[in-house]
């Protein structure tokens, strides 16, 4: 029996958090139409906004529909709260998460459940366990079976978080992966620790796709000690090296798109940044997207031409 290959690229869809929809071939993706909070109302559980870095859902469900078909499976190694996997069964796919950290994978359970609430039709599960060593964690038996991966590593130990205003000024919390105890989680290395782990997760990804899948990563540079930190490159460099080719490069837009005019949704860290560095004179702006890499494994066929048996 041929087995098709999907190689699907941005094809046009539906989806509950677009505004409207895109050309096919298009590579902005209008993924903040609205704010994250507003995305995620209803459809997530309240505990979801404890994590520091949530990927918007609307990123998600792009690239769910973009790369994949329903009832395909799909694959975050380092999964949160679980945004890829809600997006996925919502989408009629399946999926299935990996997260270091029993508080996170705790509430993407919750939220997967609550999505079957919400009568959503794909299953997935979480498992807890390092990301590093996927081929020990995952069945062999899902070897070759993911359509999609989608992921995104971590931009150090504490990232943005929550604010609450104060009589002593405003306050961050939930700003953390964790105490800080467990250096096992990768957002406690460096560039050069973080792109080695990150090479381990898309080595066992790349065992774990089908011919012809896909893997979105989602990575942006930040500014450490005034200097740039160029993670998306870091990010392409360990995908190569662990077999996968870099096909495509998009942007996944963190501001709403008005009247041909770009609306920022920053966090107050990101604005109190940008007026300190301007105040200093360094023409800081305020970041309004994340890099999409897309890379893809390389699809086997027979010497005529057709898809593997």
């Amino acid at each position: 029996m041929t087995r098709e290959v999907y190689l699907g690229r941005h094809r046009a869809y539906d989806g509950r958090h677009r505004a409207e929809p895109d050309p096919d071939g298009l590579s902005v993706w209008a993924t903040a139409q609205h704010t994250g909070p507003v995305q995620r109302r209803g459809r997530y559980v309240p505990e979801s906004v404890k994590h520091p870095a949530r990927m918007l859902p609307a990123i998600a469900s792009h690239a769910v529909h973009a790369y994949t078909q329903p009832g395909d499976l799909v694959l975050d190694p380092m999964c949160g709260i679980g945004t890829t996997l809600v997006e996925a069964v919502h989408a009629g796919r399946d999926a299935i998460g990996v997260e270091y950290e029993s508080r996170w994978s705790d509430i993407a359970d919750a939220n997967i459940t609550h999505a079957h609430t919400q009568v959503a039709t794909g299953r997935a599960s979480v498992i807890r366990g390092d990301a590093t060593r996927l081929r020990s964690l995952l069945p062999a038996a899902l070897a070759g079976q993911v359509a999609l991966v989608v992921t995104s590593p971590p931009y150090g130990p504490t990232v943005h978080g929550l604010v609450r205003p104060g009589a002593d000024g405003v306050a961050k919390f939930d700003n953390a992966y964790n105490d800080g105890t467990d250096k096992g989680n990768l957002a406690y290395r460096d560039l050069t620790g973080l792109t080695d782990g990150f090479e381990q997760i898309l080595t066992g990804c790349a065992i774990l796709l089908r011919p012809g899948g896909t893997v979105v990563v989602t990575a942006r540079p930040w500014r450490k000690n005034g200097q740039l930190v160029d993670l998306p490159s870091a990010v392409i460099a360990a995908g190569v090296r662990a077999g996968l080719t870099p096909t495509e490069r998009c942007v996944a837009l963190l501001a709403a798109v008005r009247d041909g005019h770009l609306v920022a949704r920053p966090s107050f860290f990101q604005l109190q940044a940008v007026r300190k560095a301007r105040a200093a004179g360094t023409p800081l702006h305020l970041i309004t997207h994340e890099d999409v890499l897309i890379l893809t494994k390389a699809a086997q066929s027979d010497p005529l031409g057709a898809a593997d048996d």
